[in-house]
């Protein structure tokens, strides 16, 4: 996957992922690096079979890696962070050299799914909808020692598997 192996390899990438893996060095809530993003890519996958939506596979890592990366910017300054992730898919997408580089229209609905996986919009996209989802359900809530101090809704956390 050589468009999702430019991403990884990106320094802007790699220098949000260390910050957030810094900021979040003592947090007992959930976090936000490499393990959370690949999960949510592989529950997309997955779903994105099972429904057979036929996105491509690189259209889903990619979303699913960029989706949380701005959350340093939101520790550090308060900025939203599907906002910040958006803004630094951005310039990461816009990077990539021709070669690898999405067409416009992926990048626009990796965009679209980055800005929206907080709160779904009445008329979200589907690749919106299917990180949505799969972002939710990567969290193992029913299993979380921290659980009970969290300040998500009873009706946010995933209390029980999903698939």
């Amino acid at each position: 996957m050589p468009r999702i192996d430019y991403i990884c390899a990106n320094g802007l990438f790699r220098r949000h992922l260390g910050n957030i893996a810094q900021l979040e060095s003592g947090r007992i809530f959930c976090r936000h690096g490499i393990d959370h993003l690949l999960d949510v890519a592989r529950i997309m996958w997955i779903k994105n079979l099972e429904e057979e939506l036929k996105f491509d596979r690189e259209v889903i890592y990619a979303t699913a890696l960029l989706h949380d990366i701005g959350k340093d910017e939101q520790y550090e300054s308060g900025i939203s962070h599907d906002v910040a992730s958006e803004r630094v898919a951005d310039a990461i997408l816009g990077g990539m050299p021709e070669d690898v580089a999405f067409e416009p229209a992926d990048a626009a609905a990796i965009k679209t799914a980055i800005l929206g996986h907080r709160k779904l919009r009445v008329n979200s996209q589907p690749l919106e909808r299917l990180l949505y989802a799969a972002d939710k359900a990567s969290r193992a809530c029913f299993a979380c020692p921290a659980r009970n101090a969290c300040n998500w809704s009873d009706d946010k956390k995933n209390l029980s598997i999903r698939v």
